[in-house]
């Protein structure tokens, strides 16, 4: 007696599994995501700017800013030359740069660094409440509208932070919210090599 055929798999077996693999790729790829993110220090992301001379920055000021009440001026790299520079990428409608903020007010009393603040996509009155409650962190907040300038540095979102050296090269960047272990483990000892200086 020969054995029983067996019939080839139905095209609506077949559909199930072709509509599960796309899934179960995206699963498998975002598992090995989840685990590089939590296996190193996600912030220090490259940028191809890394090492070349920073984009010239000429930046009006958030209108209404003042400090002590002095007008607060915008970013002119002119200006900050030969200075260890820290170009914070923010916006008052991020969430991240909330949870940021006291770490920025800290790094603002370090004498050894310029700490400035590129204001991205935002409202000047958004802006301006936004400082007045959480503080002012820099000695300089230009206004960037339409995202032009943050182009041409290469800015995914915000906030962002890159170091400038006193060269005018990009030193390092920082993707997402300044933490105070990233500042004391990979910032400071960073400024301190670049401002000659091992401490505030």
């Amino acid at each position: 007696m020969s054995a029983p055929e067996t019939s080839p798999p139905s095209p609506r077996r077949r559909r199930p599994l072709l509509v599960a693999l796309p899934l179960v790729v995206f699963a498998v790829l975002a598992c090995l995501f989840f685990v590089r993110l939590w296996a190193g220090d996600a912030s220090r992301i490259p940028s191809a700017l890394t090492g070349q001379m920073a984009p010239k920055l000429n930046l009006p000021p958030l209108s209404g800013l003042t400090d002590k009440g002095a007008p607060v001026p915008g970013i002119v790299s002119a200006d900050l030359a030969g200075k260890v520079l820290l170009v914070n990428v923010w916006a008052s409608w991020c969430v991240p740069c909330r949870e940021e903020h006291p770490v920025l007010m800290a790094l603002s009393r370090d004498p050894r660094l310029v700490l400035v603040g590129l204001n991205y996509k935002d409202q000047a009155d958004n802006a301006r409440r936004f400082l007045g409650t959480f503080g002012l962190p820099y000695a300089a907040v230009g206004v960037d509208p339409n995202g032009r300038a943050a182009i041409d540095w290469g800015v995914y979102g915000v906030p962002e932070t890159f170091v400038v050296a006193p060269d005018g090269t990009i030193a390092q960047k920082f993707v997402g919210p300044l933490s105070e272990q990233t500042v004391r483990d990979t910032l400071m000892p960073l400024i301190a090599r670049l401002s000659g200086k091992p401490g505030a």
